[in-house]
């Protein structure tokens, strides 16, 4: 039986699965600048 107060380590990648490709670093700028050029258009109108 194992112990229970021994940790278990396991890799990135096979706890969660999957790899992560980073989409968020351009989706969240891209986004960022998207919603400040409406506001300033609405806002100049």
């Amino acid at each position: 039986m194992a112990d229970s107060d021994e940790p278990i380590h396991v890799a990135k990648e096979d706890a969660r699965a999957g790899s992560t490709p980073h989409v968020t670093r351009y989706v969240l700028p891209i986004s960022l600048v998207l919603v400040i050029a409406i506001f300033a258009f609405l806002v100049l109108r």
